[in-house]
């Protein structure tokens, strides 16, 4: 018996969320489909890894766009539907701010969030709901416009705020509340979950993430990111997906402008209509197209015309106390010398010391995520890739270790305990893990970065013209809806769509 079929009707590049997304909305329209993973397991970075015989979280931090049974997000609806049932849990708060000047703990809920900042900005309750609202109008336009497009006039009569907002970034916006620069602090570190400054961040993405994160509040999977991606792949093999691992996809076979398949590297070619690719565009265009005189000029001018964001440098820390005995009280904090967003974000082009971290505590969310008597500790920084290329082998045990010894340094000072005096273990991840495990570019995490000269808006507009080969789509974070567990979801759907448009467009011509 032949190990692949003849032929399929879609290929998946790659087993992560957005590529599994894919595959279940395919199946689920009676698609045969094919899912090639590099790894022997599904996830791509959702997933944990083990060390001193404890499962450790490696990524998921929050899970945006879920909701509560009964009252699902697009995301958590999408999982539903297909019968991917995941216990999910709640984050106890959004974020601790520990920075400049202040140290406050703010929730989910608009009510609840903007009461939290005017007991530290005084007077500014009205101002920080009115914008907490606005960000929930954009939302609920942009969850609209993703399914249904309409014209310009149509927008404009129904969706005014997203069409007066959609031009600015989001200083220019927060800027016309005229709040006092303490309460634009505590309105801002959820930029790093976008990966751009404020002032060159579109509103639309700010909005889009402080509505779903403050109005609705995120989730972690009881058994981390790796029960999502298992139930999900596990869903899909019992709709039919094929789905192999270990499987190295060197090149996307593309005849007279049009992919029709692939080939592994142990060298089995693979035949289907359509293939869905996770790989970053600049990857594919430069080494994976074969042959490589079918990828045509315009495919460079899109991927240089577009920025890297950021990667990701973490230090893991496994415990020997529980996260109270360590005055370890938030699930979540920002710790910043500085909310200047255009400052942090210059920092971020360096090798460190960073002048901003997040420390997320996973057992004040999932409290029987370690052994009794444990608590695992993540402490990361975001920088861009461009930095990182140029540390060399030599150097780079040297460079990542006084990097991760500055941070841990950083963060034992917050919590007022020396932490590698009680670590049991400690990992390091840079970007170069990243790249490694990955493959994912340069080890960027983050696709390609979100501003005000490549917006959301116009990326959604000439979206059709970027499709530079016809039957090869595209997922992962590098695409429209950005990065995140949640956006990779959306990304993998959307690109699921795009198949199944196509598909239809060619029986109507036929």
């Amino acid at each position: 018996m032949k190990f692949y079929k003849d032929h399929y009707d879609v290929i998946v590049i790659g087993g992560a969320l957005a590529g599994l997304s894919s595959a279940l909305m395919l199946a689920d329209k009676g698609l045969d489909v094919l899912v090639l993973e590099r790894h022997n397991l599904p996830g791509g970075l959702a997933t944990s890894f083990v060390r001193g015989g404890v499962e450790i979280e490696a990524t998921l931090h929050e899970m945006m766009s879920i909701g509560n049974k009964g009252n699902r997000l697009k995301v958590g609806q999408f999982l539903d539907d297909m019968g991917v049932d995941v216990d999910w849990l709640e984050v106890p708060e959004a974020y601790h701010a520990s920075i400049p000047d202040v140290e406050v703990t703010l929730h989910p809920g608009f009510e609840r969030f903007s009461k939290e900042i005017d007991a530290v900005c005084p007077g500014t309750y009205d101002k920080v709901n009115r914008l907490m609202k606005l960000c929930l109008s954009v939302y609920n336009s942009v969850n609209e416009l993703s399914i249904h497009p309409m014209s310009k006039v149509q927008m404009l009569l129904k969706h005014e705020a997203f069409v007066k907002t959609a031009g600015y970034s989001a200083k220019e916006v927060i800027d016309t509340f005229e709040l006092p620069q303490k309460a634009i602090d505590l309105l801002s570190p959820y930029w790093i979950y976008v990966g751009g400054p404020l002032s060159t961040l579109p509103f639309t993405i700010w909005a889009f993430l402080m509505a779903d994160y403050i109005g609705y509040g995120s989730k972690v999977p009881r058994k981390f990111s790796h029960e999502l991606s298992l139930k999900m792949a596990e869903k899909a093999e019992a709709m039919g997906v094929q789905i192999e691992y270990r499987q190295h996809v060197d090149k996307i076979l593309v005849k007279d402008g049009k992919a029709y398949g692939v080939r592994t590297r142990r060298g089995d070619e693979i035949y289907a209509d359509y293939v869905i690719c996770s790989a970053y565009p600049n990857k594919v265009y430069t080494s994976m197209i074969e042959p490589a005189s079918e990828v045509p000029e315009k495919a460079f001018k899109v991927v240089n015309g577009r920025q890297l964001s950021l990667s990701a440098f973490t230090v893991f820390l496994l415990l020997d106390k529980e996260a109270k005995e360590l005055g370890i009280k938030d699930y979540n904090v920002f710790r910043a010398k500085t909310m200047d967003t255009d400052k942090i974000f210059e920092n971020y082009k360096g090798l460190g010391p960073y002048n901003y971290l997040t420390a997320i505590c996973l057992n004040l969310a999932n409290p029987g995520c370690t052994p009794e008597g444990t608590t695992i500790l993540s402490i990361t920084a975001l920088p861009r890739v461009d930095a990182w290329k140029k540390v060399s082998g030599e150097d780079y045990d040297k460079v990542k270790h006084e990097v991760a010894k500055a941070m841990v340094e950083e963060m034992s000072e917050y919590y007022g305990v020396n932490l590698l005096d009680h670590a049991l273990e400690v990992i390091i991840e840079t970007p170069m893990t990243i790249a490694h495990y990955t493959s994912m570019w340069n080890g960027c995490i983050y696709g390609y970065l979100h501003d005000m000269k490549d917006h959301i808006v116009a990326r959604l507009q000439t979206a059709e013209e970027e499709k530079i080969i016809d039957h090869l789509e595209f997922s992962g974070a590098h695409q429209i809806s950005g990065n995140g567990m949640g956006p990779a979801v959306t990304n993998g759907r959307k690109a699921a769509k795009n198949v199944l448009d196509s598909i239809a467009k060619e029986k109507e011509r036929a």
